[in-house]
């Protein structure tokens, strides 16, 4: 992986641009290409990349060839994409995002983060932590960390690399890691697993990668092989080998008190909300522990943690209204989401802006969004969000909507979101989901501001 250019298909992806990031802080030249400009493909020109929106070959890269690029790209390109084609049919190297991670990890000590749900926020714990350690630590996360301002993370003198082990396309199966977390194992992406015992299959076979001098910090609860030793982490149960307790919620975000299986700690507080963050916590300061890190010199820092983007991000609050956006787009995440926000807010209501991630899982899991998104005091529900997939004849918001049993619940398009929500004026707001809903933040943001002003 040694050519002096690479070109990114699909650059503007959360993983993607990771990757990205670690060949410019290298002095390679990155090219890349994305559907659409966002946020982050500003910050990666304004980081030396050269990127396009347009997928046929433009006069920009035409130096490249096999012998002096290769191609880096997503599965989430359909493959009917020109650039892709073309880099094809002119016989340039090409690796899938999860090739290119696990060669640029195995020279290293990496530590996977994987499970359904809460991989981005615990590997972004972890990856703080560790950073405040004499040495530091290099991470590929899953979103954008708002203690670093990004998702790209690298030190000089790093012991060890951060990556977030993604199920998707079994991406997880490229990485060699030395230890690992795994937070749940709940199914999901079965238009790639197929059901439900392949896709615990997929975990058991990553969980059997990890060295055996390695350790694997595992959900109690969770079963899965390994050739190291193995450790769990609870909120649920002190059968745990770290157990927390006493938890809390507090204007500094969320307390709790730990007990690991040689010390207690008491009054640890980390700097964001949600009782499920605090189970990450846990998970983060076993593996801490288990890494040989002393976890009383790393625990203060965590009051200062900040968390990631679109993961129980308040973006406004006011007297009479708090707006948080979230990634949640399986019911597991909705369900924990929901039950945060009724922890937090026990007599506020509750409304919901909820966007489908995909035809197949809004298929597989109709009846658990159903029943968790019931649990809301109004629901706002918008198309489906196809991302890679084509239509599936019967699968979409109106069959959704059909299955919620709540009074206050509507479906809209995406024009006309903002003038619904002009008539918010209390509780709770949620945005949620995976596909492009947080390109509405912003405006959601500002009408709240708007409201405010002239009230």
């Amino acid at each position: 992986m040694h050519q002096p250019n690479i070109l990114f298909i699909g650059i503007g992806g959360i993983g993607m641009s990771a990757i990205a990031r670690y060949f410019i802080t290298k002095g390679t030249q990155v090219f890349g290409y994305d559907k659409t400009p966002s946020s982050l493909t500003t910050q990666l020109i304004a980081e030396g990349a050269d990127i396009i929106f347009d997928e046929h070959w433009p006069d920009v890269f035409q130096h490249l060839n096999p012998n002096n690029c290769m191609v880096i790209y997503t599965p989430a390109i359909p493959s009917q994409n020109n650039l892709l084609k073309h880099a094809e049919k002119h016989g340039f190297v090409m690796l899938k995002r999860s090739e290119a991670l696990g060669l640029i990890t195995r020279s290293e000590k990496s530590i996977g983060v994987a499970g359904t749900h809460g991989k981005s926020t615990t590997s972004t714990m972890l990856a703080y932590l560790l950073s405040n350690t004499n040495h530091g630590c290099n991470a590929f996360l899953g979103a954008i960390s708002t203690n670093f301002n990004s998702n790209f993370v690298t030190a000089d003198q790093a012991s060890w690399t951060v990556v977030e082990a993604d199920e998707f396309d079994r991406s997880f199966l490229q990485l060699s890691p030395f230890a690992s977390i795994v937070t749940t194992v709940d199914p999901d992406h079965l238009d790639v697993y197929t059901n439900e015992e392949k896709f615990v299959e997929g975990f058991r076979q990553y969980t059997m990668k990890i060295d055996p001098q390695g350790v694997l910090v595992l959900h109690h609860g969770i079963k899965l092989p390994s050739i190291c030793r193995q450790v769990t982490y609870s909120l649920d149960t002190n059968e745990a080998h770290y157990f927390g307790y006493d938890l809390s919620e507090t204007e500094a975000g969320i307390s709790f008190s730990l007990r690991t299986p040689t010390e207690t700690y008491h009054h640890v507080v980390i700097g964001i909300h949600g009782r499920h963050n605090a189970e990450n916590a846990i998970g983060c300061l076993a593996l801490c522990q288990e890494l040989g890190i002393d976890v009383s010199k790393v625990l203060p820092f965590f009051s200062y943690f900040k968390g990631i983007k679109r993961r129980f991000e308040i973006i406004y609050q006011h007297e009479k209204l708090t707006y948080i956006d979230d990634y949640a787009h399986h019911p597991t995440e909705i369900r924990c989401l929901i039950q945060s926000v009724r922890e937090m807010f026990p007599n506020k209501k509750i409304t919901g802006v909820f966007q489908p991630h995909l035809f197949t899982r809004t298929q597989d899991f109709g009846d658990g969004f159903a029943l968790e998104l019931s649990k809301l005091d109004r629901l706002i529900l918008l198309p489906i969000y196809p991302a890679r997939e084509l239509p599936i004849n019967g699968i979409d918001s109106t069959w959704l909507l059909s299955k919620i049993k709540l009074g206050q619940k509507m479906l809209v398009q995406p024009s006309e979101l903002l003038q619904q929500l002009r008539s918010v004026d209390e509780g709770v707001l949620l945005t949620i989901g995976a596909g492009d809903i947080d390109r509405f933040v912003d405006s959601i943001h500002d009408l709240l501001l708007a409201k405010e002003v002239s009230s």
